[in-house]
C-alpha cells in the first residue's frame, strides 16, 4: 500500500468542487438534459477543464433516439492508446483498464420548472474532474463523462459496446456524491457508501487515513436496495453482468434527488472533498496494487 504521510490530508479543493456543480447546475446549462442546448454547454465546459487539466478528450456519439444524439466525453493518457476505444490493436498487449464514469445530463426542464440536478450527478461529474487531476499521466485509467444517463443508460450502453473485447481491472461509477442529508446514521454525515468494494477492506482502511469517513459495503444496510442499485440500475450494471468488477460510490438518495430543489446550495462541500479524495486516494493505489 502507498499512502504516504503527505497525503494524510485531503488535497481536495472544496472551491474547485462547488465552481464546477455550480457552473453545472446553472440556469445557462438548464438541467442539461440530453438533446439540449443545456447539455451542450455542460458538456463544453468539461471539455474545457480537461483541455485546462493537460488531457486530450475525445467526443463518442450515439444515437439516444430518432430526435436526438448522445455524447460521451473521454479522456485519458493518449500514450497507450486508451482514447482509441472503437479500433484499437493488439489489445493483449495494454494495461487492463480502470474505468471511471460519471454521467452529467440531467432531467432539464419539465413543465416549466428547472430542475439542476445538482447532487445527481453534477457532484459526481465535479468529482471525476477532480481525481482527473491525480491521475494524469497514468496509462490505464479512462475517464468517461457519460451522456444519456436518463434516456435509459443509452450512455454507458454505447461505451461497453466500443470497450467490448478490452481488458478490464475495474469500472467504478461516481452517482450522486455530494449531499449529508441523508446518513446511514444520523450521528456520522461524514459517510460514503461504495457497494462492491468488500474485497479492498485493507486498502480502503489506508485510504481513509486522516479523513475518518464512516464508509459502508451496503445500501443503508439493506441488501434489497444494496441489489437493486448495485446490480440492476446505474451505469455500471450492464459492465458488471459482462464480469467486469465493478464498484458504486454513492452518498445516497435523497429528498432532493431528481427534484427543482437539488441545487449547488445544498451539497456539504467539506464532507464532499473529504469522498472524492478517499476515492483519488483508491483509485491510485488500486492501479499500483492491482499490477
Amino acid at each position: 500500500l502507498f499512502i504516504t504521510a503527505t497525503h494524510i490530508e485531503a488535497q481536495v479543493s472544496e472551491d474547485v468542487l462547488r465552481t464546477d456543480v455550480e457552473f453545472l447546475s446553472d440556469t445557462l446549462c438548464a438541467g442539461r438534459a440530453a438533446g439540449t442546448r443545456g447539455n451542450v454547454e455542460a458538456a463544453g465546459y468539461i471539455l474545457r477543464r480537461l483541455s485546462a487539466l493537460g488531457y486530450e478528450a475525445r467526443v463518442q456519439s450515439f444515437q439516444i433516439d430518432s430526435d436526438r444524439v448522445g455524447h460521451n466525453i473521454l479522456a485519458g493518457a493518449p500514450a497507450n492508446g486508451v482514447l482509441n476505444v472503437t479500433n484499437y490493436k493488439s489489445a493483449s498487449k495494454v494495461k487492463p483498464l480502470i474505468v471511471l464514469l460519471a454521467y452529467y445530463d440531467g432531467l432539464g426542464i419539465l413543465s416549466g420548472r428547472m430542475y439542476p440536478c445538482a447532487d445527481s450527478n453534477a457532484s459526481g461529474v465535479a468529482a471525476l474532474l477532480s481525481i482527473a487531476e491525480r491521475v494524469k499521466g497514468r496509462e490505464d485509467v479512462l475517464m468517461v463523462f457519460l451522456d444519456g444517463h436518463n434516456a435509459n443508460l443509452s450512455g454507458a450502453a454505447a461505451l461497453r459496446k466500443a470497450l467490448k473485447g478490452r481488458r478490464i481491472a475495474l469500472v467504478a461509477n461516481i452517482d450522486i456524491i455530494g449531499s449529508t442529508l441523508a446518513p446511514v446514521d444520523k450521528y456520522w454525515p461524514d459517510f460514503l457508501i461504495a457497494l462492491g468494494a468488500e474485497r479492498h477492506r485493507l486498502l480502503l482502511e489506508e485510504c481513509n487515513k486522516g479523513l475518518q469517513l464512516h464508509y459502508y459495503h451496503t445500501y443503508y444496510r439493506s441488501r434489497t436496495f444494496s441489489d437493486l442499485f448495485y446490480r440492476r440500475a446505474g451505469d455500471h450494471k450492464d459492465f458488471l453482468a459482462d464480469g467486469h468488477h465493478s464498484i458504486l460510490f454513492t452518498s445516497g438518495i435523497t429528498d432532493n434527488t431528481n427534484k427543482p430543489s437539488d441545487t449547488f446550495d445544498t451539497l456539504d462541500y467539506e464532507v464532499f472533498a473529504k469522498r472524492v479524495e478517499f476515492i483519488s486516494r483508491f483509485i491510485e493505489n488500486y492501479g499500483r496494487s492491482y499490477y
